[in-house]
């Protein structure tokens, strides 16, 4: 009932009280599920259907037919499965997505895709890289750096939760002053805050510059997206900025705000991409919870590149690299090796 159409003058106010109660028996959510094993499958795929944000881009690259998902796995649900079992239907219902972003979460577990990387040589050894930086490595924020013995700054960045900002990156750059090139090592970084990630970025561009371009869900309908709008990074206001090479190495595990950050460098001038293909994750996730409590999270916006292209499934590099088995063996790292070699040959 709409009581804006209605003359309030012309109501007595027990009247206006009955409206009101008839207004609020009315407003029953429609896609409300009860906390049953069926319930909370229908729950779980209406989310997805309502609001996940790739179907389109999933559809085109992997065949994804949600409809048929639905109808596939509803066939394994029933009321005497336990907790477990449900969790494990859900689980593999999501990992059709191929959405490292897709995640379920229960008391008793964390329901995960690493899709984008299980399937991969890892490309990274830590205990050889750990050589390089050695134990006189110095660190701020999370960012470890030091000058290698050729004078070239290697810089390991694990992470983007750590907190980053302006000044601590300027104070590792001040640092690196005297270097004639620099890596920066992101291999197995899988992501964090993507303003930190922007934050370190924006110290190697003196000009702002077009990173891509974002678009979001806007309504329950598949294809339900916004125009996408441009997305820029602005050259760091405070301290110092970078003028020499860089080169950026990247492997199978560099995802989300990791993946992002590759975005960005490659916007940026005097800068490479050196290793694999990253893992992706370009879709900014958001969370929802089942009727029995378990919280799922779900890609509801889409990062393009500056080209209007899908990192979704990762960001080729410039040059490809694979670790090599004969530096291996030799403790050598031969992504660090390469860059050294590259940068050398850039002056």
């Amino acid at each position: 009932m709409n009581t804006s159409n209605i003359r309030h003058t012309a109501l007595s106010v027990a009247m206006l009280a009955l409206l009101s109660l008839l207004c609020l028996s009315s407003c029953v959510k429609e896609d409300e599920y009860d906390n049953s094993n069926m319930g909370n499958f229908e729950a779980l795929w209406r989310i997805i259907d309502e609001h996940y944000c790739f179907f389109p881009y999933k559809q085109e690259t992997i065949g994804l037919d949600w409809d048929e998902v639905h109808g596939r796995y509803a066939r394994q649900v029933n009321d005497k499965m336990n907790a477990n079992q449900l969790f494990e239907v859900l689980c593999n219902m999501l990992a059709e997505l191929k959405d490292g972003h897709v995640n379920i979460s229960a008391p008793f577990d964390y329901g995960r895709n690493w899709s984008f990387r299980e399937d991969y040589p890892e490309n990274y050894n830590d205990s050889i890289a750990q050589l390089y930086l050695g134990t006189d490595y110095q660190i701020t924020s999370g960012l470890k750096y030091k000058i290698l013995d050729d004078n070239i700054g290697y810089v390991r960045c694990e992470s983007f939760e750590d907190g980053i900002g302006d000044g601590n990156v300027s104070v590792m750059l001040n640092g690196l002053a005297s270097c004639s090139g620099l890596i920066i090592d992101i291999r197995n970084n899988s992501g964090g805050k993507m303003d930190k990630a922007h934050t370190l970025a924006a110290h190697f561009t003196n000009e702002k510059v077009l990173i891509g371009y974002a678009s979001h869900k806007t309504g329950k309908g598949r294809s339900d997206l916004s125009s996408p709008k441009a997305e820029y990074l602005e050259p760091a206001s405070d301290g110092v900025r970078w003028q020499k090479p860089v080169v950026v190495l990247t492997n199978r595990s560099v995802f989300s705000a990791a993946n992002d950050f590759v975005m960005c460098m490659k916007r940026c001038p005097h800068t490479t991409i050196m290793g694999d293909q990253t893992g992706g994750g370009s879709g900014m996730p958001f969370v929802s919870e089942l009727p029995n409590g378990w919280v799922v999270r779900y890609s509801a916006v889409i990062y393009y590149d500056s080209n209007m292209r899908h990192t979704e499934f990762g960001i080729l590099p410039d040059v490809y690299l694979q670790m090599s088995g004969a530096d291996i063996s030799q403790k050598r790292d031969t992504y660090i090796e390469k860059a050294r070699e590259y940068l050398h040959n850039s002056k």
